[in-house]
């Protein structure tokens, strides 16, 4: 009993001390004014604190967790990478696919073009990406080469399921033969588009071969040039006065060497033989394909009406006919005009080979002419038209598709022809290209070594 008085007793004492009454604080007037009182009074109130921090449970201090260690590899970071880009490729593939889907109609109301003319504005337009500002004798940026090899490879893997059926046997385990029905590729996408392929990857290894050159490239609008350059005058043949924006080729004061000439030569004469040959596909396709019946509609009666009195004169005459030298008395000096006479002189082909063509023939006109009297007068205007339509087509290698061309790929629906078609066309403009920044090379040297 008296221990727990003395345990109350202190406890008593101790809450005592540690909160002072407001009469302990309250100092009287006579010990504020003595420093001793002042100083034993704060030695007592320290006492109290102090003996108040013990009586408090200790507390441990919080430990902030460990940073948690990276423990990839660095395989292991390739691989993770690797997998992010696999999955962007997936992602861009996927775009490109759902909008070819969509027929360039990202409403999905059904209002898109066809899939075939969608496939080939989307090989169009990869082409102007790419090669659009190819202005200049060198390789292909890696970027730009690795987005058309892999774009090019998705688009093309459409002609993995165009197929065509052909007649076939099948043995069963009893030995019975039955006749079946196989697929193959169709035979216009099997001869073609290996072609294209090989053309296409000729075109890039000749860029590839530009990357050590004698020349290089200067700006126009640049009035500081180098002292051991020479640029040639904006006027020259091979610079049109409209592509003022185009970097003119500069060679040192000697000129190029023999061999780089003779390099250069060779590259031409290869570029222009792919220019041709995609030239060839380009026409052979375009023959192909189905006139739209709007363009039948709108053309006039007669083919002399299309081109004219002295043309008409011209080809219908019984003497030796030749197309260069019509075009010669034409005096045809730009290629709007070309243009403007290709219209008109295939627009009157097209008349004279449906009157030439025996009643509701529908085979094309390669395969009906065959059949056609040399000496029907029809016939003889329609295959003088096309030697004239071809003649322009070599004078002229970039001349623009005329207005049938163009009629008839807005109006194709056959995905396969599309895919050529462009394929094709966009190989001819990138040949012709080189044979021209080649010609301007060639044409600057000779005009340093005239000097």
């Amino acid at each position: 009993m008296s221990s727990m008085d003395s345990t109350s007793n202190c406890d008593e004492s101790s809450e005592s001390d540690l909160n002072p009454s407001q009469e302990d604080l309250a100092f009287p007037l006579s010990e504020a004014n003595s420093l001793f009182s002042l100083s034993k009074r704060l030695d007592e109130l320290l006492i109290s604190y102090e003996s108040l921090h013990k009586a408090w449970p200790l507390q441990e201090p919080v430990r902030l967790p460990a940073p948690v260690e990276n423990k990839l590899s660095v395989k292991d970071r390739a691989e993770v990478l690797d997998q992010r880009a696999a999955d962007n490729e997936v992602q861009v593939v996927r775009e490109r696919f759902s909008k070819l889907l969509l027929g360039e109609d990202m409403s999905g109301s059904g209002k898109g073009v066809s899939s075939a003319v969608a496939i080939s504005n989307a090989i169009t337009n990869l082409y102007a990406t790419v090669f659009g500002n190819c202005h200049k004798l060198e390789p292909l940026p890696v970027e730009k080469k690795i987005l058309w090899q892999r774009e090019m490879d998705c688009l093309l893997s459409v002609c993995d399921y165009i197929v065509e059926l052909f007649p076939s046997s099948q043995s069963l385990p009893d030995g019975t033969k039955l006749e079946v029905m196989a697929t193959r590729p169709r035979s216009d996408i099997s001869i073609n588009l290996p072609a294209l392929e090989k053309l296409d990857a000729m075109l890039l290894d000749m860029l590839d071969d530009f990357e050590k050159t004698e020349f290089w490239y200067i700006d126009e609008n640049k009035s500081l040039l180098q002292d051991n350059a020479v640029t040639p005058l904006v006027t020259t043949p091979h610079r049109s006065v409209d592509k003022w924006w185009l970097p003119v080729p500069s060679l040192p004061n000697a000129g190029l060497s023999e061999k780089a000439i003779k390099d250069l030569r060779q590259k031409r004469d290869c570029a222009y033989q792919i220019h041709k040959a995609a030239l060839a596909i380009n026409c052979a396709i375009l023959a192909e394909m189905e006139i739209p019946e709007s363009y039948i509609q709108a053309l006039p009666k007669s083919g002399r009406a299309c081109v004219g009195d002295s043309i008409y004169r011209y080809m219908s005459t019984l003497d030796r006919f030749s197309p260069e030298h019509l075009i010669d008395c034409l005096k045809i000096s730009s290629e709007h005009e070309a243009l403007a006479l290709a219209n008109c002189v295939e627009a009157a082909m097209y008349v004279w080979q449906r009157k030439a063509r025996p009643a509701r023939s529908k085979p094309s006109w390669s395969i009906v002419k065959e059949l056609m009297d040399a000496s029907d007068k029809n016939f003889v205007l329609a295959t003088r038209a096309e030697s004239v339509l071809l003649s322009l087509r070599n004078q002229f290698p970039s001349l623009p598709q005329s207005r049938v061309d163009t009629s008839k790929i807005q109006h194709n629906k056959d995905v396969g022809q599309a895919i050529l078609e462009s394929y094709s066309r966009v190989l001819e403009s990138l040949a012709h290209n080189i044979v021209s920044l080649i010609d301007d090379v060639l044409f600057t040297d000779a005009s340093v070594k005239q000097r």
